[in-house]
């Protein structure tokens, strides 16, 4: 283990592949390495890049990966599939559009499934990119799956969030369904050679101007459980600048827009970090990292001490209205106190 740890400090590409590996498996040695290298991580900016199938999300990746090698960042690239329904792998759909990256020592790619989790990303996306930032990847680009509207939680997990959207996809609501207005800190319209970009950019710029969200100050939990957290001082005041979301526009199959991009990416970056938000919103990340955890956790504890003939009979007791069904949690976990003890 110690010599896993120090050569993926080390930046071994090959140490780092199996170790994803095993993160992607939940093998029990990924965590006892996690636990190493957590000291070690921190430093990598995380990109989040959600959308609607077809905006191009895959060819922009691309793109940017090699405009930051142009700068000699070394890259890593986290490409979230569809879980195939025949291995529960990763289809490697997005790995068919990033093949001019494959011969880049400075790149690194990760195809994960999603194996059932909603949301855009894997279970296991977090760890994935913690072991990328500890092999010191300074840029981070994690890809969601492209499921539709209920991509969100990309958000809780980059620290810029890009929503890519594309003309011709459907009418500029489906931008407000989409919550694309709440999660987004930089605005793609890619594909903007074709026709009606320019009603594109104009309809999301005045839906900015109409009613943009404050500099995201605080996030919320699945289900949109407010974490009630005790803010430290440097939080942000109402008289402070706000971010509001650029719209910019690119063509990723030939670069251009590129570099405004790149722009507006540490243009956001270093509005974060200048606000004094970098703290806070990283204490509110880990804080819905550890609920998701902790909810995880006590679960598979929860089925793994309860007879399966005891749930069979609450669900014939629920069935014939005997009992409802939060009379039931409640009965559940009464019997089970002590895992909480």
């Amino acid at each position: 283990m110690d010599d896993m740890v120090s050569a993926i400090l080390n930046g071994s590409r090959r140490a780092v592949a199996r170790l994803l590996t095993w993160v992607s498996d939940e093998a029990p040695q990924a965590t006892t390495i996690l636990t190493q290298l957590y000291p070690h991580t921190g430093k990598a900016w995380v990109i989040g890049v959600t959308g609607a199938p077809g905006t191009g999300k895959s060819s922009l990746v691309n793109s940017l990966a090699k405009a930051y090698r142009a700068q000699g960042v070394l890259v890593g690239i986290i490409a979230v599939d569809p879980t195939s329904p025949f291995t529960g792998g990763a289809i490697l759909g997005d790995r068919i559009r990033m093949r001019d990256l494959s011969g880049d020592s400075g790149v690194f790619i990760r195809s994960m499934a999603t194996r059932g989790s909603l949301g855009g990303l894997a279970r296991t996306t977090r760890d994935a990119i913690r072991v990328l930032d500890a092999a010191g990847f300074d840029i981070i680009l994690v890809e969601t799956v492209g499921a539709g509207q209920s991509e969100v939680d990309i958000v809780r997990t980059a620290h810029t969030t890009l929503v890519v959207e594309a003309p011709g996809l459907g009418d500029e609501v489906q931008a407000i369904k989409a919550g694309i207005l709440e999660i987004a800190d930089v605005l793609v319209v890619n594909k903007a050679d074709r026709p009606g970009a320019t009603k594109t950019v104009s309809a999301l710029r005045m839906m900015l101007e109409i009613g943009h969200p404050s500099a995201r100050t605080h996030m919320t939990q699945h289900h949109g459980q407010l974490l009630q957290t005790e803010y430290p001082a440097n939080r942000i005041h109402d008289d402070a600048p706000i971010w509001i979301p650029p719209v910019i526009q690119t063509i990723a199959t030939d670069g251009n827009g590129i570099d405004e991009l790149v722009n507006a990416i540490q243009n956001h970056r270093d509005f974060i970090q200048a606000q004094g938000l970098d703290t806070l919103l990283e204490r509110q990340r880990i804080e819905i990292e550890l609920h998701e955890r902790l909810r995880e956790a006590l679960i598979q504890r929860l089925l793994q001490t309860t007879p399966n003939d005891y749930f069979a009979q609450v669900i014939r007791q629920i069935q014939s209205r005997q009992l409802d069904p939060q009379s039931a949690v409640n009965a559940i976990l009464t019997s089970h106190a002590d895992l909480i003890s």
